[in-house]
């Protein structure tokens, strides 16, 4: 239901309990400890986590900073919200860069834009939205009126799992608030001279509605680092695969080339140059960080390798 470091709080039979990981799960790496949304096995006291089921999805990122391990945010998760202001705030980039974790993850996403309330024109952020990645719903609202919010709903029902992503202040918060038709979470405004949001989740939670459905609250996350989703970037961005398949030169790097379908595209404003840039930096990005993953795995593997030979090693010298 929760983690919090390496606090962890289930739910089972007997109510909500703090367990613990087994000395086994603790040793190996965090994309297979347990996170928000795991089914989970307990040992006979209840108290420890002893393994973990397998996910029908997972939503993860590149741990922030100088980590190069894979994290898991929440898993079997069903919908993505994706929630971003009608205001300073708003970004194609990052809304591509959530897309193509959702689709790695094998979630539904859905594009959420609050504070559409206070803006004069909120159908150009809707085109703006939809412009990031073709046939993905787009829903403007007003997070704080359970009118404006009840085609969110439509996505919730006793079955399904939704989580909310999305920065500090754009109201994740206020959503599930407005869900639940109760506080359960608290909330705050934004920073006046740069539009950035104040944290008001601290950590990830699993919250049941009144509908019987479940909905995550994750919180905003600085950085949002990409590995193992080659697949997952040319779905997002599908209209620049599209073009590329027409470039005159197979190895196009959509740059000075002549006979470059993506450039003419741009020149003829059927392409905006921003989302090439950013489809560039996303496989850029998500090339060296997979390198630098699969080196460290092959590490991990020789490593192993070299503990089980020294171990055969002492055992053969006891057999003498």
């Amino acid at each position: 239901m929760s983690v919090q470091r390496s606090k962890i709080t289930v739910a089972c039979d007997s109510g909500e309990q703090m367990v613990e990981l087994t000395p086994a799960l603790l040793r190996k790496a965090p994309i297979d400890r347990p996170t928000v949304g795991d089914w989970v096995v307990l040992d006979e006291s209840l108290s420890r986590i002893e393994n973990v089921l397998e996910r029908k999805s997972l939503f993860k990122r590149l741990g922030a900073g100088a980590s190069n391990e894979l994290q898991p945010i929440a898993a079997n998760i069903d919908t993505l919200f994706i929630v971003t202001s009608c205001n300073e705030e708003f970004k194609e980039s990052r809304l591509e860069r959530y897309l193509a974790l959702c689709t790695e993850a094998g979630a539904m996403p859905v594009i959420v834009l609050t504070k559409a309330d206070l803006v004069e024109d909120a159908d150009t952020y809707v085109r703006r939205a939809r412009k990031t990645q073709s046939g993905v719903p787009v829903e403007a609202i007003n997070a704080l009126d359970p009118a404006s919010i009840k085609g969110l709903s439509s996505w919730i029902d006793n079955t399904s799992t939704v989580a909310l992503v999305g920065s500090s202040g754009v109201g994740k918060s206020t959503i599930l608030n407005t869900l639940a038709g109760r506080v359960l979470a608290s909330t705050g405004g934004i920073r006046e001279d740069d539009k950035k949001g104040r944290h008001t989740t601290t950590h990830r939670e699993l919250r049941i509605l009144p509908s019987g459905g479940l909905i995550v609250d994750v919180p905003g996350m600085r950085e949002l680092r990409v590995a193992d989703i080659d697949g997952s970037i040319d779905a997002v961005f599908d209209d620049i695969e599209a073009l590329a398949a027409q470039c005159r030169f197979a190895d196009c790097n959509h740059e000075t080339e002549p006979g470059c379908a993506v450039l003419k595209a741009i020149e003829e404003g059927e392409l905006d140059r921003r989302r090439l840039s950013n489809y560039k930096k996303l496989l850029r990005e998500n090339a060296l960080a997979t390198a630098t993953l699969a080196e460290k795995r092959a590490q991990g593997r020789d490593f192993a390798k070299m503990v089980k030979k020294v171990k055969a090693l002492k055992q053969s010298k006891g057999d003498t």
